[in-house]
């Protein structure tokens, strides 16, 4: 039996996955989150082999909470299931440990295949993200976005600035001082060419790093 923890913050997208797993032969949910911080507690107390990650969250997102994650339990199987398609977040994911990425236009089968072959072992891309991250390998290029500028830790820092975190959130959640977040704000301006942080959270919604309901 394969036990699954959803994660999502829109409830209706997260229950209807949950409602659909919870038909599948083989498969048993174990509960779902709707934050990356929720995630990381209850990944710790109902020990799932696969966590379907949502990327955009409130909070500190799918990118973080996988790197967390994986760090407290390097077993579990992380697929992120997310409507980015471009090859940012892939990369991304895949460096942070994350076996597999679903976009959130596949189909369900899509999903349970995923599921099925990180268990085994083996990493599972959708066909169109497989086609990009394949490509990019080819031809050494980076998705058009200027986010590709940034390191795993601007970026999650980006998105949590984004959405509206302020500094001493942001370094209770990475466990730095406020004055590495601020240097942090100075390199993601400094590479993206903004000078507000009002200008990142519209460069996230225009490249759609964030939802537009998540800036506050």
């Amino acid at each position: 039996m394969t036990k699954i923890l959803v994660v999502d913050d829109h409830d209706l997208v997260r229950m209807g996955i949950v409602r659909m797993l919870s038909d599948v032969d083989g498969y048993e949910v174990v509960g779902d989150a709707k934050s990356g911080e929720e995630a990381i507690t209850c990944a710790r107390t109902l020990a799932p082999d696969v966590v379907l990650m949502d990327v955009k969250m409130p909070g500190i997102g799918g990118l973080e909470a996988t790197r967390k994650m994986l760090l407290a339990n390097p077993g579990v199987k992380i697929i992120a299931v997310t409507a980015c398609d471009d090859s940012l977040y892939p990369s991304r994911l895949l460096q942070a440990g994350a076996m597999g990425y679903v976009t959130k236009g596949t189909g369900f089968a899509d999903i349970t295949t995923a599921i099925d072959t990180v268990v085994r072992g083996n990493q599972y891309m959708s066909n169109g993200i497989a086609q990009q991250l394949a490509l990019q390998n080819i031809t050494g290029k980076q998705s058009a976005t200027p986010f590709e500028l940034l390191s795993q830790r601007e970026l999650e820092t980006a998105m949590l600035i984004a959405g509206g975190r302020k500094a001493q959130e942001i370094a209770n959640t990475f466990s730095v001082s406020p004055k590495t977040v601020n240097s942090y704000r100075y390199r993601i301006f400094e590479k993206l060419g903004i000078n507000s942080d009002v200008e990142l959270a519209l460069l996230a919604v225009k490249h759609n790093y964030l939802d537009p309901e998540a800036v506050v």
